[in-house]
């Protein structure tokens, strides 16, 4: 009984799975409404996004630097997250991308959701390269090109959600 009680504890907390659930708020004059829900498993971070009040069309998801959404436009929030130093472009180029480039998402009838899954990410840990926490998530007015330096070209922000407990 004795090892069992041992073997259960051991295994909870090697096991321990972070989930924390965030709200996007509209930014520049925007009706752009969103749950983020960022899950860690693992090695494994996994983020579930629905959004509402979006055009139609393709739209510009990325991390940026701080978790400070009070600035009407957004951008209080900085950057895009970028603790490598890399160049901007869609997420696993060999050529360099952002560890906040997510990339783009289809809305139709004004709703749209994604679903991203890294293990260049965690949930509170120690390493900056890595840390999600104290981030925000931006939702931008058009689609990323992938290319264009230092932001994709995305037009406006009009979501933001800050990654916080």
């Amino acid at each position: 009984v004795l090892f069992v009680l041992i073997f259960s504890f051991f295994v909870m907390s090697c096991s321990e799975d972070k989930t924390i659930v965030v709200e996007a708020e509209p930014k520049s004059d925007s009706n752009v409404t969103g749950t983020l829900t960022f899950s860690e498993e693992g090695d494994q971070v996994l983020m579930n996004a629905v959004f509402t009040g979006l055009t139609p069309g393709s739209h510009a998801i990325h991390l940026h630097e701080f978790s400070d959404c009070s600035s009407r436009d957004g951008k209080s929030t900085g950057g895009h997250w970028n603790p490598t130093f890399e160049n901007h472009g869609a997420w696993g180029n060999n050529t360099g991308f952002h560890r906040g480039d997510i990339g783009n998402f289809n809305v139709t009838s004004g709703k749209g959701s994604i679903e991203f899954t890294t293990d260049l990410w965690c949930i509170g840990c120690d390493d900056p390269v890595k840390n999600v926490m104290g981030k925000a998530v931006i939702v931008h007015q058009g689609e990323d090109d992938l290319v264009s330096q230092p932001s994709g070209a995305a037009g406006a922000r009009v979501s933001c959600a800050g990654i916080i407990y």
